[in-house]
């Protein structure tokens, strides 16, 4: 039986003042049986850190560098999250992609650097609206997770994978439960042809409190990576709770 997860992904928004009250909100919390991270700003994770210690919610970042250290300017290690005690990373994200030029090799490299060092990667896939309209989703899907498969079955048991359609991130279209399953199962497919079928993937794009039970009720979707509605303690945990 797969665990439910549930990731809040803060993207580059939060204070110090409006963090404090979402994450005591989300504090307090106590998730049955999905298991509930926040990814805040790095500037944050401290706080995140402060905060959540020694209460069932986990923390985590939301990218990571290639380089364990150097002259790399504006870049955050493995061994800087370990000190903030993370033990999740978002890899992948389409923003990453398409503003930072990140290729499916990268993701793959940032994945395994990840897993080496004790953080458990997101791997995120998805494709635009004109692929989706010319019948490449899947296509486009195989390409992307290629490098992170052929790191070989007992690297990837170890991560996650997360489906995040480009169109429906952030623009209020949400795939139908139909649409993300059709791809949550062709991505379990390429799992099981590696014997890696158990590894949880979840769902993100415009996920809601009032679409988060449709959406959970498909067999092959494990969860959310939830954007925006994560910066609302109420309605992050009604997803939670869904």
């Amino acid at each position: 039986m797969r665990q439910r997860l549930v990731m809040g992904n803060w993207k580059m928004n939060g204070n110090l003042r409006s963090n404090s009250d979402l994450l005591s909100a989300i504090a307090r919390a106590e998730p049955e049986s999905a298991q509930v991270v926040v990814c805040p700003p790095f500037p944050y994770l401290a706080q995140a850190q402060s905060v959540l210690s020694n209460t069932p919610i986990q923390w985590g970042a939301q990218d990571i560098s290639l380089y364990e250290k150097g002259a790399y300017t504006g870049e955050v290690s493995v061994g800087m999250l370990n000190d903030f005690a993370c033990q999740w990373v978002i890899v992948g994200h389409s923003e990453r992609r398409a503003y930072h030029a990140e290729t499916s090799d990268t993701v793959a490299a940032k994945a395994k650097i990840a897993l080496q060092h004790g953080l458990t990667p997101v791997v995120c896939v998805g494709e635009l609206l004109s692929e989706r309209e010319e019948g490449r989703t899947l296509s486009v899907i195989e390409a992307q997770l290629s490098p992170v498969l052929a790191l070989g079955t007992e690297v990837v048991k170890a991560l996650v994978i997360a489906y995040e359609p480009v169109w429906a991130i952030g623009t209020g279209l949400t795939a139908t439960p139909e649409q993300a399953q059709e791809v949550h199962a062709f991505i379990r497919q390429l799992l099981s042809r590696i014997g890696a079928e158990q590894v949880r993937i979840v769902y993100g794009g415009s996920v809601k409190a009032n679409n988060a039970s449709r959406l959970f009720s498909m067999p092959d979707i494990d969860g959310a990576l939830v954007g925006g509605a994560a910066l609302d303690a109420k309605e992050f945990l009604a997803i939670v709770a869904a």
